[in-house]
């Protein structure tokens, strides 16, 4: 089967986690900070914090820039639940702005719009949905006005670059960025996630957060007499200094990330080839097209999404892809809208407020591109598509 997405282990990534697993450090070990080290001095940020998962990362991200009861993030409902999910954890509220049509991401004229009606919006989450940054420079401006602070969701976008050429998670428009290392994302960690900030202040509370809320650093002791005993420090001493959460990641996790690390270049490049070469030969169709036709050289193409229409092909999704499946290619869709959710709808949300996410939904289709896709394989979906489209 060939399937939408799948991760790329070679030898190198095994015997880097061979290797942890013969050391004395299995999770607070030295790979944690390694793999920090190696994300951040990637992307180009000051600070880096490696956590269980990217909703773990989100979850910590969002008590890191204040959210809590009374307070609002608003994002994009073509996302996956965490991203909103995130303001409900910290005690706040999610809310949304309807996507651009030719990006489907989040819209800066629909964030202005929200921005007018809701001051308690205290956060701006948006999604680099697939791999391509959002206008940045427009949502920051926008927040800056409004005083809020933005936290990127970019756990489609390691590996993806901005308009003006640098890589996304630098946090130069951004408070914090965060990513996710899933099987399908851009490198893996298995499960994993990290958070990319420029601020001290919020990178030591992201520290905390990660465990416990527990502090080990002397000079930032609340009760600094409970660390020594007549002059000489208590050497196992520590604070819980707020409510935080078990969010580590082990060092057998970020051993395969650092290996994974030193392939993100090519893993990008190969995904760039495939997602040009989708483009190229699904240009002569008038029933399928990409789903985001600007930004092609900027975005690290983690998926390839496009837009079918399926009433004209006389066909359903559903169909469709049950079709593909039984010639051997499973699609998949990305997303459900978050304001189609039961939850969701249940908290007051009405879908039909969001025409543009609708509209990219009702026609959504995620179709393979990974790292080991051969061109073989590759042509061979191209080629069942288009005889399929007619």
């Amino acid at each position: 089967m060939i399937s939408y997405g799948r991760q790329h282990i070679d030898e190198d990534d095994i015997q880097a986690v061979v290797d942890c697993l013969r050391s004395s450090a299995l999770t607070q070990g030295p790979m944690v900070a390694k793999f920090e080290q190696s994300v951040a001095g990637y992307v180009g940020a000051r600070f880096a914090v490696a956590v269980s998962s990217g909703t773990a990362a989100l979850h910590l991200a969002a008590i890191a820039a204040g959210v809590k009861l009374g307070n609002a993030i608003l994002t994009s409902p073509i996302t996956f639940v965490a991203t909103s999910n995130a303001a409900l954890y910290a005690g706040g509220t999610p809310l949304f702005a309807d996507v651009d049509a030719e990006t489907v991401n989040i819209s800066p004229a629909e964030i202005e719009r929200m921005l007018a009606k809701h001051p308690e919006i205290k956060v701006i989450s948006p999604v680099h949905f697939s791999g391509l940054p959002c206008n940045m420079v427009a949502i920051k401006q926008l927040a800056d006005n409004a005083g809020a602070v933005i936290v990127e969701d970019a756990a489609h976008a390691l590996g993806s670059r901005y308009a003006d050429g640098s890589l996304v998670g630098n946090c130069k428009y951004s408070l914090m960025t965060v990513f996710s290392f899933h099987p399908v994302k851009s490198i893996t960690t298995g499960e994993g996630g990290m958070i990319t900030t420029n601020d001290e202040a919020t990178y030591r509370k992201l520290l905390r957060l990660r465990s416990h809320g527990i502090n080990k650093e002397a000079d930032t002791y609340q009760l600094p007499k409970n660390a020594q005993t007549n002059g000489v420090p208590n050497s196992w001493y520590y604070e819980m200094q707020e409510l935080g959460f078990h969010y580590r990641i082990t060092d057998i996790q970020c051993a395969l990330g650092v290996s994974q690390m030193n392939k993100l270049d090519a893993f990008v490049s190969r995904r760039c080839a495939l997602a040009k070469r989708y483009d190229a030969a699904l240009a002569g169709s008038k029933l399928i097209r990409p789903a985001q036709i600007a930004g092609r050289n900027h975005s690290a193409h983690h998926l390839y999404p496009v837009r079918i229409d399926f009433a004209a092909a006389g066909t359903t999704r559903a169909v469709f892809m049950a079709d593909l499946r039984r010639r051997g290619v499973i699609t998949q869709v990305h997303y459900i809208p978050v304001t189609l959710q039961p939850f969701y709808q249940q908290m007051g949300f009405v879908n039909a407020d969001y025409p543009q996410a609708n509209a990219y939904y009702a026609q959504a289709l995620s179709l393979p591109l990974y790292v080991d896709l051969t061109d073989a394989q590759h042509e061979s979906v191209i080629a069942l598509l288009l005889e399929m489209l007619g």
